[in-house]
């Protein structure tokens, strides 16, 4: 496995963001930019014990909703 890849999405009610890794079952929030990359990476070093081969990238894809009046 070379990289694992998390959706990104900001909480427009609260704020803050939301990650979930596809097709692994990882999941994590945080309050800002920063915290949401801190977390994310500690999340990666919880679910991937020394048996598993970890990734070498972790990759962060922001989702961005946006509005159009028709």
């Amino acid at each position: 496995m070379t990289e694992i890849i998390f959706e990104v999405t900001e909480d427009d009610v609260d704020g803050g963001y939301s990650a979930s890794a596809l097709g692994y079952g990882i999941h994590t929030e945080g309050d800002s930019l920063e915290e949401i990359r801190t977390n994310v990476k500690e999340a990666v070093d919880c679910y991937f014990d020394d048996d598993m081969p970890r990734p070498k990238l972790i990759r962060l894809h922001f989702v961005r909703d946006e509005v159009l009046v028709a």
